[in-house]
């Protein structure tokens, strides 16, 4: 939906304030994702793994970030694809705030795009609207993040079987949601909780976690993707301890590690952990 314009600029108004004022200026991509991260929490890794993904298609393959706001997650995958591009439909985020709108940001709907796509990223869809249809006419790959939180409604709507592609391979991260919480657990609500195993146990409350699935609709290049992520994969190990982000020892802080089996999530998968359909 539209951004109310006046609503837009209060919010920032906070933003900035914590900006000026908070200690731990590295928590606003978490706690104000909207201006200064995504609404999922992603390390170097998945940004690899997502370059993986696109040049199992194409040596210079085409790349659209659907939905993609200031390009906080576009401008990571554009280091390695630099022919990547964005769309964002409302200009308002950009002309409201006069933040400059990248060239390759385009403030267009999607029912706009009709150039064929290697691989679309849909990295949030707002409950209630969806495009699903138009991205399937487009795009011969498709990634999709949702958390578990209820992003696509109690029925779900972020999947793309009923379009006619199959899924590849999917895993788990956790959600900007997850690492809100953490902060605000261990470092805003200790004059309110006194009791750390109080405080401790609200680690329990993590329960929007992030899912990435792969989907393709052609057999051969699913069968590509696979070789392709299984190569990287067994790489991906020792370079998740040296290829960072500087702001990944935020989820360190609270304790979503690379590979760390989550009690919380009632499951025997680890985040990050690649599954393969």
């Amino acid at each position: 939906m539209p951004f109310d314009p006046q609503n837009l600029l209060d919010a920032y108004q906070v933003y900035l304030n914590f900006k000026r004022s908070s200690h731990y200026q590295d928590h606003a991509r978490y706690i104000f994702p909207f201006f200064e991260g995504t609404y999922f929490a992603y390390r170097k890794i998945d940004v690899l793994r997502i370059v993986t993904i696109a040049r199992a298609i194409s040596s210079n393959p085409q790349y659209l970030d659907i939905g993609c706001g200031y390009g906080d997650f576009l401008n990571k995958v554009i280091e390695y694809i630099p022919s990547a591009i964005g769309i964002e439909k409302d200009a308002t985020i950009y002309y409201c705030l006069k933040r400059p709108k990248p060239e390759h940001i385009v403030s267009l709907p999607i029912e706009c795009m009709t150039q064929p796509i290697d691989v679309a990223f849909v990295g949030w869809m707002e409950p209630g609207v969806d495009f699903r249809l138009r991205v399937a006419d487009i795009a011969k790959c498709v990634i999709t993040t949702f958390d578990q939180g209820g992003q696509c409604g109690i029925n779900g709507g972020c999947e793309y079987e009923e379009f006619g592609y199959s899924r590849v391979a999917w895993w788990r991260t956790p959600s900007w949601i997850d690492v809100n919480h953490e902060l605000m657990n261990r470092y805003y609500t200790q004059q309110l909780i006194k009791d750390n195993v109080l405080r401790n146990s609200l680690i329990d409350l993590r329960s929007a976690h992030n899912l990435w699935y792969v989907y393709v609709r052609d057999g051969d290049l699913k069968d590509k993707i696979n070789s392709h992520l299984i190569n990287w994969l067994k790489k991906e190990g020792p370079i998740s301890q040296t290829e960072k982000f500087e702001f990944e020892h935020i989820l360190e802080q609270c304790g979503f590690q690379y590979d760390i089996r989550l009690p919380c999530t009632h499951t025997s998968d680890k985040l990050w952990e690649v599954h393969f359909e």
